[in-house]
């Protein structure tokens, strides 16, 4: 067996084997995890080791961003959850019915991403509802961050090996 021949017919430009596929996923997860509820982390870091303005900032922020999702929710809620449902059933038919690459790679990309938005969704009714300050607010906020990073984790790990067990049936030419 060539080495050349096995290396080059791994890195071929499908969608999983393409390197922009996974920097968008490095950079899709890390976003993510940065903003939370449209606020940058490190701003709930410094408003709970300064306090201050900065905690002032931040509640401005959570609560710009927290009735934005509400009034968009309330408004065209419905709408989104019907496109985003056709959507999603599209690409998965499309992609693990009739076997497109790229639309498994879109799913696998925008299907957590819909956990991560009914999850932002329940944290911004729940600070809306209760209206935490200070410490509660920031351990709000930080659960909320810690469980959108193992969604994405998980969603790595899943893709990550969808991808692998996808390039090694390309390769060897296994029936899909």
């Amino acid at each position: 067996m060539d080495w050349y021949k096995t290396v080059f017919g791994l890195i071929d430009l499908r969608s999983f084997s393409n390197l922009w596929f996974w920097i968008a996923l490095a950079v899709l997860w890390s976003t993510t995890s940065h903003w939370v509820l449209g606020v940058p982390f490190d701003m709930v870091t410094r408003a709970r080791k300064y306090g201050g303005e900065v905690t002032q900032d931040l509640h401005d922020l959570v609560g710009i961003n927290t009735r934005r999702l509400l009034f968009i929710a309330e408004v065209s809620g419905v709408w989104l959850i019907a496109i985003i449902a056709f959507l999603l059933t599209a690409l998965a038919v499309l992609g693990f019915v009739y076997s497109i690459q790229f639309a498994q790679a879109v799913f696998l990309l925008l299907g957590p991403m819909t956990l991560v938005g009914a999850l932002s969704l329940s944290a911004a009714k729940h600070i809306a509802t209760v209206q935490p300050e200070g410490e509660d607010l920031y351990r709000r906020l930080t659960r909320h961050r810690i469980i959108v990073q193992a969604i994405g984790m998980v969603s790595i790990f899943i893709t990550s090996l969808w991808g692998m067990w996808q390039n090694m049936q390309v390769f060897s030419g296994w029936p899909n």
